[in-house]
């Protein structure tokens, strides 16, 4: 009798945590008689069906490793003609029982259309901006914090040696996780987020009385996707497979501005990739791992069209479809940053 075939697939950035997701699911799947395989780079493999079989051997010491061994790609398959039949002829001839696709809301919006179609799918939430609704949290946040936070420590001695303001740019298009919880853990006198507009001229009020009391540097923390004046700052029009601008420049525009306003010298620093290389933190390690016996377990009972989702402490299934709205900073969390402003 044959085994069944679990396939996963890791789609979208990259981020730490996914190999501990991969090893996971593979320790787990051969532990639930599932013969394991891996699709190379996202939804692009699954349309050209290039794939690998795991073992345990092949995910031995990548619990501490960034990136995926897997691979990944920004591949639409709503966008090329065909894809999706392809994808459905793919499972077939490989024999699949069930998919896990590992992947942010472009990935797992891609699985919940499959899975409408019939093909049996479980999706893994994944982003590093920690916007997925459905889940309180996303591997790899954590990691990203921790080394944004680093590099605003770093900063504040270089700041306050050559009294300059300095604007860090960090990752998060549409929401501000990752820059309201390195601002606030790293101390930055100023947090700039996409869900709330702040013109240049009050944050430039806010640093001139900062400065008025003595303290003659500042850091100012600015996610990429915050609107200058309203204004989205973008590197290029050209869009990627699945329709986004890409983002950048955003720190260089409010370093201008805020130096026009105030004359203090100011500069601005891009952590940009930094932010997603590496090894992933403990806790990230450990919620990547939960994510992945989780998904094994909706495999084996056969719970489909099902993301898994962390709820306080506990690793839950909730629908896919879940996934589809972003999930923003609280005004809360917010208000209460802006204590620390100035």
């Amino acid at each position: 009798m044959n085994k069944k075939r679990l396939a996963m697939l890791t789609g979208g950035g990259d981020c730490p945590g996914l190999n501990p997701v991969i090893r996971a699911v593979t320790r787990s799947g051969i532990q639930s008689g599932y013969e394991i395989i891996g699709v190379r780079n996202g939804w692009k493999g699954m349309i050209e069906k290039d794939f690998i079989v795991l073992d345990r051997g092949s995910v031995a010491g990548i619990l501490h490793r960034g990136g995926t061994i897997l691979g990944t790609s920004r591949t639409n398959p709503r966008k090329i003609d065909g894809a999706s039949d392809r994808i459905f002829q793919n499972f077939k001839e490989l024999n699949l029982d069930v998919l896990i696709a590992i992947g942010g809301d472009d990935t797992l919006g891609v699985a919940y259309d499959l899975y409408q179609r019939g093909l049996a799918m479980i999706g893994v939430p994944k982003t590093i901006d920690n916007d997925l609704s459905g889940t309180d949290c996303t591997f790899g946040y954590d990691t990203a914090v921790n080394i944004a936070m680093e590099a605003i420590d770093r900063l504040h001695s270089t700041a306050e040696s050559h009294h300059r303001v300095l604007v860090v740019e960090l990752m998060g298009r549409h929401t501000g996780w990752i820059t309201i919880g390195a601002g606030l853990s790293g101390g930055a006198d100023y947090v700039l987020i996409p869900e709330y507009p702040v013109s240049m001229d009050e944050v430039a009020e806010t640093i001139k009385k900062r400065h008025a009391t003595g303290r003659t540097f500042s850091i100012v923390a600015v996610a990429e996707g915050f609107k200058v004046e309203g204004v989205d700052i973008i590197q290029t029009k050209e869009l990627d497979a699945f329709g986004h601008p890409r983002l950048g420049g955003v720190g260089e525009i409010v370093a201008r501005e805020l130096e026009k306003r105030t004359n203090f010298e100011t500069r601005s620093v891009v952590l940009g990739h930094v932010q997603r290389g590496g090894a992933p933190t403990a806790y990230d390690r450990i919620l990547s791992t939960r994510y992945g016996l989780k998904a094994v377990e909706l495999a084996r009972t056969g719970q489909f069209g099902k993301m898994v989702s962390l709820r306080g402490t506990e690793i839950i299934a909730v629908d896919l479809q879940a996934v589809t709205k972003s999930k923003v900073v609280p005004s809360e969390l917010y208000e209460g940053a802006k204590i620390f402003f100035g």
